[in-house]
């Protein structure tokens, strides 16, 4: 039986949405910043699962272990194109370097 929606499509729907919910949600609510980091982090799950513990068959690296400076020198090889990838570099595009380290800073370990 053939998937209904495609991975990749999911994920970039998904980051899309957030996107403009976490944009409308900081204009009406100051104190949304919370939110807004946890939303930007939030997409990773959709592939890294929720803990980041990747994915079992290898193809989704964990990243639950990694620290903040090691999340975003990935992130921005990605968003550079030094580093290759999957979905990961057409993501990290469509963020701002700041945006990356929000991420970086939410999802890395100190």
């Amino acid at each position: 039986m053939r998937a209904l929606f495609s991975r990749p499509g999911i994920v970039v729907s998904t980051y899309i949405g957030l996107c403009l919910w976490s944009s409308l949600s900081l204009a009406q609510n100051p104190d949304a910043s919370n939110l807004y980091k946890r939303s930007l982090a939030a997409t990773c799950a959709n592939c890294h699962g929720t803990d980041g513990n990747g994915v079992v068959d290898g193809n989704i690296p964990l990243i639950n272990n990694l620290t903040h400076a090691q999340i975003l020198e990935k992130l921005m090889a990605y968003k550079s194109g030094s580093l290759d990838g999957t979905i990961m570099p057409q993501l990290t595009k469509g963020y701002t370097e700041e945006q990356l380290n929000t991420i970086a800073n939410q999802l890395g370990k100190n």
